[in-house]
């Protein structure tokens, strides 16, 4: 009896906190609600220093004093001589490297327009500027309009390069077509140029429950297939044709931006790795977005541009209460098992 006295007030304990826990964390997340969504933010971070402050240190690291000495020495002699051979009014040209990694909704395409119009307000005409892309595609208009916002970077006059380290299918591969030079690693997935709908249908589920289901429409075609109404030959077939006239927008504008390709032979929704994919011209050349950047120090002033909004602190809390509450109960669940 008394094992059992301790251990119902072990569980009493455990339970007392955690609802204690929920409540005063619940009561904070009230309040704070009602702040002020946060201010979106331009970031622009120079890579160049970062390059710089890497190889300093690797070198301090492996050389020994002597060998970092001769190699000050050459340095200083090496900035002498440029300075006697450059004018003090030449620049550097800068190379703005972008990130976008795509959802299904592409709701990043909010952040790249502020890049981008960032960008079009302080690039000169030998800028560069690099898109490290990352997305298997998803909504056909939230993918149109990301790749509207990348050539609104061709229209400024300047180069655009876009590196697919992972994968650009789909919508993502809609967005790395419009560059002027397209890279990928070797083991990318690239293509998928190609259109996919899919929907349940629980008419039959409906109809062996007795549940009727209404749905009015004004106009033909208003809607072709339903979830939970009857389908029938006539609307697959008419959903069937908006599909493929999706498809031909879709490789009309693949041929424009990348014309040399036979676009019949890749626009069958399959994908191919970056080896393969370069055979097939849908890329212009295997490397990774490193290895470029690298390609341009120090040539060049390097310098990472990100649009980022500051979550409040509703919006902190809330994202974390769940994992909190989550490892205070396995916590205690845990302890009470070595109770048995």
């Amino acid at each position: 009896m008394e094992f059992l006295y301790e251990y119902g007030l072990f569980v009493a304990k455990a339970v007392t906190l955690v609802v204690a826990f929920v409540v005063i964390v619940s009561t904070i997340v009230g309040a704070a609600s009602k702040q002020k969504q946060g201010k979106g933010q331009l970031e622009i971070t120079s890579l160049s220093e970062q390059l710089k402050d890497i190889t300093h240190y690797a070198r301090q690291v492996l050389l020994d004093k002597n060998a970092q000495k001769q190699l000050a020495k050459e340095q200083k002699k090496e900035e002498k001589q440029k300075k006697k051979n450059k004018e003090p009014q030449d620049k550097k040209s800068r190379l703005f490297v972008l990130d976008f990694k795509g959802s299904m909704d592409a709701n990043e395409v909010e952040h790249l327009r502020e890049e981008i119009t960032a960008l079009l307000c302080i690039a000169q005409s030998e800028d560069e500027v690099l898109v490290r892309l990352e997305s298997g595609g998803g909504v056909v208009h939230g993918y149109g309009l990301a790749a509207s916002q990348l050539q609104r970077i061709k229209e400024k006059g300047l180069k655009l390069t876009i590196a697919v380290d992972k994968v650009a299918a789909s919508g993502g591969y809609m967005m790395a077509c419009v560059a002027d030079k397209l890279i990928a690693s070797q083991f990318a997935y690239i293509g998928s140029i190609g259109v996919l709908a899919q929907l349940p249908n629980f008419n039959k589920l409906l109809k062996k429950n007795d549940i009727e289901f209404e749905q009015h429409t004004a106009g033909e075609y208003k809607r072709t297939l339903t979830v939970f109404g009857e389908n029938n030959d006539e609307g697959r077939e008419k959903f069937k044709e908006e599909i493929e006239e999706i498809h031909t927008l879709f490789k009309d504008f693949v041929h424009s931006q990348r014309p040399d390709m036979d676009i019949e032979k890749v626009a069958t929704g399959e994908y191919w790795p970056g080896v393969k994919a370069k055979d097939l011209g849908l890329v212009d050349a295997l490397s990774t977005s490193d290895d470029y950047i690298l390609s341009h120090h120090p040539e060049r002033e390097i310098f990472s541009v990100k649009y980022s909004v500051k979550k409040n602190v509703a919006e902190k809390l809330g994202l974390s209460v769940a994992s909190v509450a989550e490892r205070v109960l396995m916590k205690s669940w845990n302890k009470a098992r070595h109770w048995f």
